[in-house]
């Protein structure tokens, strides 16, 4: 049998998005946090196919859109991506609303505004467009908070590192420089790799936090790499690793909500702050704390997160059951 996948392939800020507009499995009508789940169970063939080796790549994000459960959002949304289904996924949300409305695969109940239910919670859009192309997306996140300050862990190759982990719709191993860490300036990208592996594998077994309202968000996957800007203007340069081996060429949406919100954690941004945030490849990201909420007993933030996407072709992928390579292949 031959499964055909009508794609919008994007970039966000140079992270590729490629939104599923036809052919995705049919899911019961329930909240996207359950329908993940059966996503994850029944379907996650899906997402290999279309994100792995052949028909994606080590960094590939995507997304499938789906009729919202809640009647306060006007879609929901699975996140695909080559480290599994992600509760949420900034570059990505950012990606498949441009693509969503340039497309015309969604219709907004406000001009300019789109609110989307996804397995972290609801995220409020904003957007802005000029002779039919999305311009601008200001992504409302969902609340983000420093769940643990200085964490020392010993990370073979490196030394001992002091961690923060915070949260912004994916829990953050948050590095700073210090002793056994100068910054990016030395580090190719196979040696962030090597490093974030370590460093992941060497907090599993120190800390492995939940999502006070949430269990299903378990877990720190992504490390993101912070030093000084190397642009005018510029608040702070990262290198976001997720995944197996990948680093977001964009400065990561959820990446730079636990940013901010470990930054406020620790007194250094205040609400109504802008955050300037530069990617590895010299891309920004435009964040801004809103508000103070709280997760459960912790302190949190409200961020937003603006950036811009480009549509750069439709995409006709063919999976065949007689294709042994069908489901895709990493090469570790």
């Amino acid at each position: 049998m031959r499964h055909t996948f009508f794609c919008i392939d994007a970039h966000t800020c140079g992270n590729p998005v490629r939104l599923v507009a036809g052919g995705a499995p049919m899911l019961p009508h329930l909240p996207i946090a359950e329908r993940r789940a059966l996503f994850v169970e029944h379907h996650d063939w899906v997402r290999q196919a279309l994100m792995f080796e052949p028909r994606g790549h080590d960094v590939m994000s995507g997304a499938i859109l789906y009729p919202a459960y809640r009647e306060d959002c006007d879609f929901a949304v699975v996140f695909i991506e080559v480290s599994g289904c992600l509760p949420m996924c900034g570059a990505g949300t950012i990606g498949l609303v441009t693509s969503a409305l340039e497309e015309g695969l969604v219709t907004p109940r406000v001009p300019g505004q789109l609110a989307i239910e996804t397995p972290a919670g609801r995220v409020d859009i904003r957007y802005t467009e000029q002779d039919g192309k999305v311009t601008g997306v200001q992504m409302h996140n969902v609340a983000s908070y420093l769940h643990a300050p200085d964490v020392v862990v010993e990370v073979p190759g490196i030394g001992s590192l002091s961690v923060d982990i915070a949260y912004g719709g994916n829990y953050y191993a948050v590095v700073e420089p210090q002793a056994n860490w100068s910054g990016l300036d030395n580090m190719s990208a196979s040696s962030i790799v090597d490093a974030s592996q370590a460093l992941r594998e060497a907090l599993s077994h120190l800390e492995q936090p939940v999502h006070p309202l949430d269990e299903r968000i378990n877990g720190v996957h992504h490390v993101i790499w912070c030093d000084q800007p190397d642009i005018a203007g510029i608040d702070g340069r990262c290198a976001v690793f997720y995944g197996d081996k990948a680093i977001d060429r964009s400065p990561g949406g959820t990446g730079t909500s636990a940013r901010m919100a470990q930054l406020h954690g620790r007194g250094r941004l205040g609400v109504g702050q802008d955050f300037h945030h530069q990617s590895l490849i010299g891309t920004t990201f435009i964040g801004r704390v809103e508000e103070e909420t709280t997760i459960g007993r912790y302190p949190a933030i409200k961020p937003s997160v603006t950036g811009w996407a480009r549509v750069i072709g439709h995409n006709t992928i063919f999976v065949d059951d007689n294709d042994p390579l069908a489901n895709g292949f990493q090469i570790k």
